[in-house]
Order: structure tokens, then C-alpha cells, then sequence
């Protein structure tokens, strides 16, 4: 871990800290490129240290008006050792410290490097935490049966800061997989899928666009359309995500092919691969109306953002050649409940929302009008 995180703050030292609450204190587990760190390295800590660290939103950069700010200057390594520190929490509660050092050419840690830093602190932190519960069995035990009782919780918690940095390269696209991964979650929720597919759904919307950390930010700045060869590049975001995430072991066994295909169409017009909605799971083609459907409602460098109800009308137009129809009215469903407030948590942003029940409800009545042909039934 120290080493991953090394590599990607660009840090040429950094010692990693697990917190002991009695008395407070940092100890030293692993460093890396100090020449003359005693170990185990400590740290006292007074309450306020305690409190600034816990307070902290992310990593801290240091500087001699700082060091008393967050570490004492009473153990056994000096501070001023340290440039940047990120507080390691989990549940809210300090569980230790990653602390760097000097940089090559002693260049100071720029907002990329902070980013990076920030993102593994969230994995680092619980493994400092197991490792700290390890002094006490009885206690490891517990607090494990707790782990293990809110997994789903941190693999949310995990994946948002993924689906956060992803989104990263351009403002008009900030939110868009926290966006698909509410969207696709509710869809699910309206076809009345059990608790575990309706996660997995969720998580693969938070990281179907994970293959865009390999695409060049100006394509997404670009005012007007991508030539041949840029559009290319943009559309082999589902092929790099897809191998990024093959090599993961997720609870959830669909996300790698839901990365690969979110671009599919039922008519065989998507790609990568050209398959059509009978060959893809219906769980692709939600996030893909998901994905779709966001992607309409939001602003681009090339376009105005339409309207929902101009979203919809397109994408019932659309159906079901492009869009699997009972998605779509999954979809319908849910808007419809936060457009008379019966949603608990809205699946909409207030802002978005510009229908009427009724509006959604003459909406559904097209949708079915076209599946069914405009054929009427006696009974």
C-alpha cells in the first residue's frame, strides 16, 4: 500500500501511521525513503491534534505554521520531516496517518497528487484499522462481524470516489456516474429487483465510464464534433474499462461486461461489439438507458442539456429499437414518484424535475400505444 501510494502522490518518502487512542498516539507500520526514521517511529498526541486530525476534509499540507497544528514535536521523529499528511478514518473516527516527504527536486504536492492520495485513503484506512484491531482478538472479532455487517456500505463509499474522480477531466460532466448509478439503481428498484442485483446495478453505473481516465481531457472540452479518429479514442473507453475492471473481484459478477456494452443498442447500432438487446442482460441495457438518459438531461461544451420531459419523448421514440422497453417504463415509474413526492429520496435533482403526473402519465400511455402497435383490446 505505501508503495502504491509512493507511486502515485510521486513521493520519494512516506511513512504510514496506525492511531492508538490510549494513550493518543501515532506508530509507525511501514516506511519507505527516509534515511534516518527510527523504528518504529511515534508521535504523542494531544486532544487538539486528535480533533484537527479527525477534522480534516482530506490530505494537509505542511509548513512550519502548521506542523503544530496537527502533529506534536514530543516523539521520536521531527515534523518537519513531513510535507503532506493525509488523515486515515473510518466511520469518522482517525485510524491513522500517511505522512510524505520530500518529492524529486523537492517540487511541492500539486492538487493531482492530493487527488491520488485522498482516493487510497479510503482503502489504506480500513486496512489500518484491521491491522490495529489484530492487537486485541476478542475485539478484532467483534469489530470484523461489524465489517462485514456494512461491506455493502463501504463498497458505496469506495466506489463513489471513484465514480467522483472519473468524472474528473470536465465541469459538464461532474456527477455523471453518481448520476447513473441513482438512475440505474432506481430503474432496477421499479422492476422490483431483489436488494443485491439493484447493487450491483448501482456500483456498475458508478464505474460504467471508468475506461474515460485513458481518454485525452480535451475531447471533452471540444466545442464541436470529434473527427474520425478522436471518436474512435472516446468510443474505446468502453474496451480499456473493460479491462480494467476484468481484473477486479467484485461481489457483483456482471460490472465487467455492463463497462463493455453500456453503449449497446438493441438494434445492434452500439458498440463495441454491435450486439443486439437479446444478446445483452437486462442489466446493460439499464445502465445504458441510464447512462443515456443523463447524458441527455446534462449540459455539454456542444449543447443545451434538454429537458426531462424532451428526454423522455426521445427515448419512447426511441424504443424499443434502441431502449429496452421495460426500463423505460421502470424509468417512468420513478419520475412519476417524484413527481407527486412519494419517493423517499428523490431520483431526480429538484432542478431536472419539469413534469407533471399527469405529463408522465400521457408519456406511459405513448410508450404503450407504440409497443402495442396502436392495436386496442375488448374485454
Amino acid at each position: 500500500m505505501l508503495t502504491a501510494i509512493i507511486e502515485a502522490a510521486g513521493a520519494r518518502e512516506a511513512v504510514l501511521f496506525s492511531f492508538g487512542e490510549r494513550p493518543s498516539l501515532l506508530t509507525s507500520v511501514d516506511a519507505q525513503g527516509f534515511a534516518l526514521l527510527p523504528e518504529p517511529a511515534s508521535i504523542p498526541l494531544l486532544p487538539r491534534h486528535v480533533h484537527t486530525l479527525t477534522a480534516a476534509a482530506g490530505p494537509v499540507l505542511l509548513n512550519s505554521s502548521t506542523y503544530d497544528v496537527f502533529l506534536s514535536s514530543n516523539g521520536n521523529v521531527a515534523p518537519e520531516l513531513f510535507k503532506c499528511i493525509c488523515p486515515l478514518k473510518v466511520r469518522g473516527k482517525l485510524a491513522g496517518v500517511v505522512a510524505l516527504g520530500r518529492r524529486p527536486g523537492d517540487a511541492v504536492y500539486e492538487e493531482d497528487a492530493l487527488d491520488a492520495l485522498q482516493l487510497l485513503g479510503n482503502y489504506v484506512a480500513l486496512a489500518i484499522q484491521n491491522h490495529t484491531l489484530s492487537q486485541t482478538l476478542a475485539q478484532r472479532v467483534s469489530e470484523n462481524l461489524r465489517l462485514l455487517a456494512s461491506l455493502h456500505g463501504f463498497y458505496d463509499n469506495a466506489l463513489e470516489a471513484f465514480a467522483s474522480a472519473i468524472d474528473v477531466k470536465h465541469v459538464n460532466i461532474h456527477g455523471h456516474s453518481l448520476r447513473v448509478g441513482r438512475y440505474s439503481q432506481a430503474i432496477g428498484e421499479a422492476l422490483g429487483m431483489d436488494a443485491n442485483d439493484v447493487s450491483s446495478l448501482r456500483s456498475a453505473g458508478y464505474l460504467h465510464d471508468i475506461g474515460k481516465v485513458a481518454v485525452d481531457r480535451r475531447l471533452f472540452e471540444k466545442p464541436s464534433s470529434l473527427d474520425p479518429q478522436e471518436l474512435r479514442e472516446m468510443k474505446d473507453h468502453t474496451v480499456v474499462g473493460h479491462q480494467i475492471v476484468s481484473h477486479v473481484q467484485f461481489p457483483w459478477p456482471q460490472i465487467p461486461e455492463i463497462v463493455r456494452w453500456h453503449h449497446e443498442r438493441g438494434d445492434g447500432s452500439g458498440y463495441p461489439d454491435g450486439i443486439r438487446g437479446d444478446e445483452t442482460p437486462l442489466a446493460v441495457r439499464i445502465v445504458g438507458l441510464a447512462d443515456a438518459f443523463d447524458a441527455m438531461t446534462s449540459e455539454r461544451p456542444y449543447r443545451e442539456r434538454l429537458t426531462v420531459g424532451s428526454t423522455l419523448q426521445e427515448l419512447i421514440r426511441l424504443t424499443p429499437q434502441k431502449f429496452d422497453a421495460d426500463a423505460v417504463h421502470a424509468l417512468l415509474i420513478q419520475i412519476r414518484r417524484d413527481a407527486v413526492g412519494s419517493n423517499p429520496i428523490p431520483v431526480l435533482e429538484p432542478d431536472l424535475l419539469d413534469l407533471s403526473p399527469t405529463g408522465v402519465d400521457e408519456l406511459a400511455a405513448t410508450l404503450q400505444h407504440k409497443l402495442s402497435h396502436g392495436r386496442t383490446y375488448l374485454t
